[in-house]
């Protein structure tokens, strides 16, 4: 079926960016020092949850990021499920979180017992939205014991979730205010932006705590993984007790004096990491120049803009995204169906948790931005080689 004119235009300036054979959306690079970590971590036999990498890759990731501490784990969900632990969730608590979002989000929020509670985002960065958050809380909170309480629900909201969509960061500003305004803990969901940066500052380490992935798909991978960032020593000690099965260390006894997980991300995967953070400044760099491939290709397409860096940040451009314009909104999902049948893989944005079953009875303020964002936003290929082939 022949494209619509505009699909058309669109679908040539991707070809101009990546070339007319097949392209996936974003697949891993490995060109370092990879076989190496692996081999030297086979030859060891420290394969599992204890071994150099691990404390290495700890290490650099907290060097890397200005983080006082960085505790890996198998996943960015559990990283996020632990940190809002440590963060104070309980069973009956809501949590408020972007109502666009990857289902990880809402689902660590579900483990932890407590309720998400959907926000509206903002255009300008695709994350939690806090200035129509501000008032949001002004209209449907009170203050109780020093706790903020949803009048409706009679729960406390106890964290918020600010996540950096496709490593584009949020408000941090505005999130922290909001954080001191109505006392509601901060735990950056940052598992989609290491690398990228506010001021100067990396994202994950505005909040309390701030959760990475290092899945197979992110800007460095660990094949699965995931780390919780934090400057508070206490908090990190815990961090790394509960995601070891809360066993206390001893040379030959059991003995675990809570309820833990078995979360630690095992040596293997570690050495994989510390090769692709060494790398991690040269990838951010091959997609900042494919960030402005696109931008030069789509320039001329009135219909749609690729989406650019909030103003005051840098992004890792994790994702390059496609934002169509209302109007055309429309033409989504034969942009979508075009560009897969010609062997370019393109995907939707998430769908809002307030459409999924599990979270379509959450609390939610009105999500008129969020809602239209969906219609819109299409991810584009985005692969660190790209931007050289």
């Amino acid at each position: 079926m022949t494209p619509s004119p505009v699909v058309g235009r669109i679908l040539d300036a991707l070809r101009e960016v990546v070339g007319a054979q097949p392209v996936g959306l974003h697949e891993p690079n490995f060109s370092g020092n990879e076989w190496a970590y692996l081999k030297d971590c086979l030859d060891s036999t420290f394969v599992s949850s204890v071994g150099r990498y691990v404390d290495r890759f700890e290490a650099d990731l907290a060097a890397f990021t200005g983080s006082g501490h960085a505790v890996a784990v198998v996943n960015g969900t559990a990283a996020l499920h632990i940190a809002l632990k440590l963060a104070g969730v309980e069973p009956g608590d809501e949590v408020l979180i972007p109502a666009l979002t990857f289902v990880a989000t809402a689902n660590a929020v579900a483990y932890c017992g407590a309720t998400p509670h959907l926000v509206d985002s903002e255009e300008n960065t695709l994350g939690m939205d806090p200035q129509a958050l501000r008032g949001y809380l002004r209209d449907m909170t009170e203050m109780r014991g020093g706790v903020c309480v949803n009048r409706e629900t009679g729960r406390v909201i106890r964290a918020m979730v600010p996540m950096h969509t496709f490593g584009h960061p949020v408000d941090m500003d505005g999130i922290l205010a909001l954080s001191r305004d109505f006392r509601i803990a901060v735990v950056e969901d940052a598992t989609e932006s290491l690398g990228s940066t506010i001021q100067g500052r990396h994202a994950g380490t505005f909040g309390r705590m701030g959760v990475l992935s290092f899945n197979g798909n992110k800007v460095i991978t660990t094949g699965g993984g995931g780390a919780i960032l934090t400057d508070d020593a206490a908090l990190a000690r815990h961090a790394k007790h509960l995601t070891t099965t809360a066993k206390v260390p001893h040379r030959w006894a059991y003995f675990h004096d809570e309820i833990g997980y078995n979360y630690r991300m095992p040596n293997i995967n570690a050495a994989l990491g510390c090769a692709q953070l060494e790398q991690l400044p040269g990838f951010i760099a091959s997609k900042r120049s494919l960030f402005a491939r696109y931008r030069a290709a789509f320039s001329g397409i009135s219909q749609a803009r690729i989406f650019e860096e909030p103003a005051g940040s840098q992004s890792n451009y994790w994702l390059q995204t496609l934002v169509l314009d209302e109007a055309n909104s429309g033409l989504r999902d034969e942009l979508l169906q075009s560009t897969n049948d010609a062997g370019l893989m393109t995907r939707p944005i998430w769908e809002l948790m307030s459409r999924l079953p599990p979270y379509q009875a959450c609390p939610r303020m009105p999500l008129p931005v969020a809602e239209s964002l969906v219609r819109r936003v299409v991810n584009l290929p985005s692969s660190v080689a790209l931007a050289t082939d």
